[in-house]
């Protein structure tokens, strides 16, 4: 039986894995990414990806002719993360650095001589061992900061933003892979078979 058909129901949280962008370069596959070194974090509370556009309408008086296009979009991925550290934030926070010294670590977060200038290609990978697993992949930074709560009665969970830049010369926002289960199969060559 086909993986991921419109008949499965999508439930349940992942794993989230980060890898630096190198300018100019192709975005890493989802199998180049999602490697136990770019773990992110542990997740908690899930991921939640939105795409959004704005659209303009020109249509004549009548209403007899209307066209509709894109006029803008924007896409965002929303994490909920239980375990971090400090290299963590120096991946959600631009003006980060993270000095390790004797037992310790340093942190040092704001100021313009921190600038780290890097952006990133996140992956956020959704098991799913019965109808099939789902990787959705968007280069990007994090736009919200950093919130930090420490409770007696909860764990300090982050909550970073990454808005989607282009990831290639089409503009594509966010890569969605399926796993379906089915092979493909290359056409033959016209004048073969």
């Amino acid at each position: 039986m086909e993986k991921r058909s419109p008949e499965n129901i999508t439930l349940g949280s992942g794993e989230v894995f980060i890898k630096e962008y190198t300018a100019g370069s192709a975005v890493p596959t989802h199998t180049d990414i999602c490697q136990k070194g770019n773990m992110l974090g542990r997740i908690k509370g899930g991921a939640t990806l939105t795409y959004t556009e704005e659209t303009y309408e020109e249509k004549d008086d009548l209403g007899y002719a209307s066209k509709v296009v894109t006029t803008s979009e924007e896409a965002l991925l929303k994490l909920g993360l239980i375990t971090w550290n400090g290299e963590t934030l120096q991946k959600l926070a631009d003006r980060c650095t993270v000095t390790p010294g004797e037992g310790i670590r340093t942190i040092n977060i704001g100021g313009a001589g921190n600038s780290q200038g890097k952006e990133w290609v996140v992956c956020f990978h959704h098991i799913d061992r019965k109808d099939g697993d789902l990787w959705v992949i968007i280069r990007g930074r994090n736009n919200v900061g950093l919130t930090l709560t420490f409770a007696v009665d909860s764990g300090t969970v982050l909550e970073p933003e990454f808005k989607a830049l282009p990831q290639d010369d089409k503009g594509t926002l966010i890569t969605i892979i399926e796993e379906t289960g089915v092979a493909t199969t290359e056409p033959e060559e016209p004048g073969q078979g």
